[in-house]
């Protein structure tokens, strides 16, 4: 589909070049030597995990890439076939009926309890080879993994289990409030984790386990020992505490009619605006069908329309939105509406847009419609 094609009704575009400074700016801030593992699961946040896969083997910060990170079997599945040879772990606990599939695939399974361990080594024995995994250690989430503070009883089992046919490639936890005002809570589970990861048995073959802990809060905010770190929002442009990435994401919209609304015109399911004085009206080609939160249409929700901030008027139906363009000279059907992105000296951010909307960045990315193209800019690139 040609570029016009993809911006006729409504659009993500994807920054790959701010992308890329975002991965930097991790590895900058955790150290030389770190390894960098992203987090890829929902599609890549919603922006589309081929090209940002791509985008992110082709950076500066590839020499430090050590893998992806995905939430599902099927989500690894998908990586592999589109071409990415190294390591993939799989984070949230896997059914047991798809560990013939990640055995597969060569998946590295993330794994919470003995059960799953002994399942997973019973693959690895009827395939006749060893698979890898890595344990996660629960410091303080609660949703997954080993209890730390008894680190001393099942590691010897998970040792035990895993013995010539498992390779316990690495051990981790996840903080719940690393992007909080007090970073006491991160510190504490940080402990636990330590403490946990001495009271294991030593490593086996002679090669030391991988440590992680940090995702992109941690990694920016903290600068706790370990060979990798887990990056998510922050690639993507979401803000982490008083950490400012580049910007990676807009989101526009064609505006698809220009009407004059008389005093008194009503709009909308419910009738929940009325026009006060003669107003000029702009439908945009986008609803909460695509993603666009259904309640900005009472929150305040706006668009930037010839570098100027419009307010959203009446209740977002599930295929457009309605702007009031009575303050912007010139606006017409065709010009284009700016949802999420810059639009000359006016800006709307998906932390404005998530805050409004009573959520976060994260659930207003990965709610973008696959109905919405991605279009993926490169600005340093020739042509792009």
């Amino acid at each position: 589909m040609q570029s016009a094609e993809l911006r006729s009704r409504a659009w993500v575009e994807v920054d790959l070049d701010a992308l890329r400074a975002n991965a930097e700016t991790v590895c900058r801030a955790a150290g030389p030597g770190v390894g960098l593992l992203p987090m890829v699961k929902a599609d890549a946040y919603g922006l589309g995990m081929a090209e940002i896969v791509r985008a992110l083997a082709g950076s500066i910060a590839a020499e430090r890439l050590a893998g992806f990170g995905v939430a599902a079997v099927a989500e690894g599945e998908a990586l592999r076939a589109q071409g990415w040879p190294g390591r993939i772990l799989v984070f949230s606990p896997t059914p047991p009926a798809e560990f013939e599939r990640a055995a597969d695939t060569d998946l590295t399974l993330c794994l919470s309890d003995l059960a799953s361990v002994s399942r997973w080594a019973s693959v690895a024995g009827g395939r006749g080879r060893m698979l890898p995994m890595h344990t996660e250690i629960d410091t303080g989430m609660g949703r997954a993994g080993f209890a730390w503070n008894r680190a001393a009883g099942w590691g010897g089992e998970v040792d035990r289990l895993a013995e010539g046919r498992l390779r316990w490639e690495g051990c981790y936890t996840h903080f719940h409030s690393a992007d909080g005002p007090d970073l006491g809570p991160t510190h504490r589970q940080w402990e636990r984790f330590r403490d946990a990861v001495s009271a294991l048995p030593p490593d086996r073959g002679g090669s030391r386990r991988l440590l992680h802990v940090s995702n992109s809060a941690g990694a920016l905010r903290c600068r706790f020992p370990g060979d990798l770190v887990r990056p998510g929002i922050f690639l993507y442009g979401g803000r982490v505490a008083s950490e400012h990435p580049c910007p990676v994401v807009s989101v526009r919209a064609r505006i698809t009619l220009a009407r004059e609304a008389a005093a008194g015109t009503s709009l909308g399911y419910g009738v929940t605006y009325v026009a006060q004085r003669p107003e000029q009206w702009g439908t945009l080609a986008i609803g909460y069908g695509d993603g666009l939160p259904r309640i900005l249409g009472s929150a305040g929700g706006a668009a930037l329309v010839h570098g100027r901030r419009v307010p959203i008027i009446g209740r977002i139906s599930m295929d457009v939105a309605v702007v009031d363009l009575t303050d912007v000279a010139g606006a017409a059907a065709g010009d284009v509406a700016t949802l999420i992105g810059r639009d000359g000296e006016e800006e709307i951010t998906v932390e404005e847009v998530a805050e409004r909307a009573g959520t976060i960045s994260y659930e207003i990315l990965t709610g973008l419609s696959p109905r919405l193209p991605r279009v993926y800019l490169s600005p340093s690139a020739p042509g792009g």
